[in-house]
């Protein structure tokens, strides 16, 4: 099997650690949230990815160590909102 296969037929783990916040909702009822959680035992990061009502199936998303989250928070501190 190559390298490709493997990684599409291994089973995805995840611990939902904390949630954090709402960020919106679309018409089918998932949530785009901010978490902390940990994915295939490994180390809790910050998660943000859209979830089903249950929790059993999310959208991608993207994951940020604490450092990370942080250069994000300080990137986004002083923009302006304003622009469409």
């Amino acid at each position: 099997m190559a390298t490709a296969d493997k990684e599409r037929d291994r089973e995805v783990t995840w611990e939902l650690s904390e949630h954090i916040g709402v960020i919106g909702k679309d018409p089918k009822g998932w949530t785009r949230e901010l978490n902390r959680v940990a994915w295939n035992g490994g180390p809790i990061k910050f998660d943000i990815r859209s979830w089903d009502e249950s929790h059993e199936k999310m959208s991608k998303g993207i994951t940020l160590t604490k450092e990370e989250m942080i250069a994000f928070r300080d990137m986004i501190a002083d923009q302006s909102f304003d622009q469409n």
